[in-house]
C-alpha cells in the first residue's frame, strides 16, 4: 500500500472541499519531506518522554508499552555499514604504501548510501582470518570467490565475516562456505571480477571491540599516558562533521604484510529518512495520474499509523502556501489533539 498517495488524496480532498486551492506535485513533495522530517525527529523526543514515564512508574507494559513502539519506529532507520577510509592526500585508493589510515568518513550518501542522524556505535575489527591471499576463480560466479590454496572451513570462516578485495577496494560479507568445495565462498555482493585479485578476511565473531566515543579534548589527555591511551582491545573514537578518528592510530600494525584500512571499522547508525517523491506519468483530464513505477518514486518511510500526522502537517504547510489560515489552523488543531492523546 502506498502511504504517500493516500496522504496526497486526503490533503487535496480537504483543500478542495471549500475550493481553497490546489498544490502541485512538486510543492506536495517539498511539504511531504518537511512533514516526514518533523515526525522523524519527534520520535526521539517522544521516546525520551516515554522513558521518563517508565522511570516514574507511570508507563504500562505489553500493549501499553508505548516506548517499544517508538523504538521500533526508530529502528526502521537503523543501518550498519563499513566506513570508508580517508587519507591525508585525499586519495581513495588503498594499495600504495603507506595505505593505512585511522581516519574514516562519517556515513554519507556518497560513502555508505545514506546520511547519518546519530551514530550509535563504532566497532573495530582486529582478527584476521586471512591476511593476504588471491582469488583463483577465473570465471567468477555472481557474488562468489575461490582460493584453491585454502580451506575456509578449517580456517574458521563463518557467515557474516568480512571479505576485502584490496585490488578493487570493495567490501562484502560472507553468506556461506560451499560444503562441497570449502575453498569457495559465497558473498552478499559481487566484489570479485577477475582471477588474481588480492584479498583479506576479517572475523566478525572474534576480535570485535566496541570503540568508546570521546571528545577531542579528552582523547588528547588519554593519549598522554600509557595507562589510559586507547588500545586495540579498548579502542576509542572522536568525530568531527566529516571524519571519524579511530584510536589507537597505529591499528594497522600489519600494513607492510598487506593489511589495509578497508573493512576494519563497522558503524551502526540512525540515518535520515529518504525524501518522499509522489510521481506521476501523465495528465488525465488535467489531473496528474499517480505512477508508483517511476524510478524517482519514494514512499514515506514512516509507519502506517503516522499517516494522520503527515496529513495534518502537510495541511499546515499548504495552508501557509495558499494563505488560508483556516487550513493551517485545522491541521495544527488536529496535530495538537493527536499529540495530547498520545501522552
Amino acid at each position: 500500500m502506498s502511504i504517500i498517495n493516500s496522504v496526497r488524496e486526503t490533503v487535496l480532498s480537504v483543500l478542495n472541499k471549500n475550493n481553497y486551492g490546489y498544490i502541485t506535485p512538486s510543492d506536495f513533495n517539498l511539504y511531504a519531506k518537511q512533514a516526514q522530517l518533523d515526525i522523524f525527529e519527534d520520535y526521539f523526543y517522544q521516546y525520551n518522554y516515554q522513558l521518563m514515564k517508565e522511570n516514574a512508574r507511570a508507563s504500562g507494559v505489553g500493549y501499553a508499552d508505548l516506548k517499544k513502539g517508538y523504538e521500533e519506529a526508530i529502528d526502521i532507520f537503523s543501518e550498519q555499514s563499513f566506513l570508508v577510509p580517508v587519507y591525508a592526500n585525499g586519495a581513495s585508493q588503498t594499495l600504495a604504501l603507506p595505505s593505512a589510515s585511522a581516519s574514516y568518513s562519517v556515513p554519507t550518501t556518497a560513502t555508505t548510501g545514506s546520511d547519518y542522524y546519530l551514530i550509535n556505535k563504532v566497532l573495530l575489527l582486529t582478527k584476521y582470518l586471512v591476511v593476504q591471499s588471491t582469488n583463483t576463480l577465473s570465471l567468477v560466479a555472481a557474488s562468489s570467490m575461490k582460493d584453491s590454496t585454502l580451506n575456509f572451513s578449517i580456517i574458521g570462516v563463518k557467515p557474516g565475516d568480512v571479505v576485502v578485495n584490496k585490488t578493487t577496494s570493495k567490501v562484502a560479507s560472507v553468506l556461506f562456505v560451499d560444503q562441497a568445495d570449502p575453498s569457495l565462498l559465497y558473498l552478499d555482493a559481487d566484489i570479485f571480477t577477475a582471477v588474481g585479485d588480492s584479498y583479506c578476511i576479517l572475523s566478525l565473531s572474534r576480535g570485535v571491540n566496541e570503540c568508546e566515543k570521546v571528545t577531542n579534548k579528552k582523547i588528547t589527555q588519554l593519549n598522554m599516558s600509557n595507562l589510559t591511551k586507547p588500545t586495540e582491545l579498548f579502542p576509542a573514537y572522536s568525530n568531527s562533521s566529516t571524519v571519524i578518528q579511530v584510536f589507537p592510530q597505529d591499528i594497522q600494525v600489519g600494513v607492510n604484510q598487506g593489511q589495509t584500512s578497508l573493512g576494519r571499522v563497522l558503524c551502526q547508525y540512525i540515518r535520515y529518512p529518504k525524501d518522499p517523491k509522489w510521481t506521476y506519468a501523465s495528465l488525465v483530464g488535467g489531473t496528474p495520474a499517480f505512477n508508483p513505477s517511476s524510478p524517482l518514486y519514494q514512499d514515506f518511510e514512516l509507519p502506517l499509523d503516522d499517516e494522520p500526522s503527515l496529513v495534518n502537517k502537510i495541511l499546515q504547510y499548504a495552508g501557509m502556501s495558499i494563505r488560508e489560515t483556516e487550513v493551517a489552523q485545522f491541521g495544527q488543531v488536529l496535530d495538537t489533539t493527536d499529540n495530547q492523546n498520545e501522552k
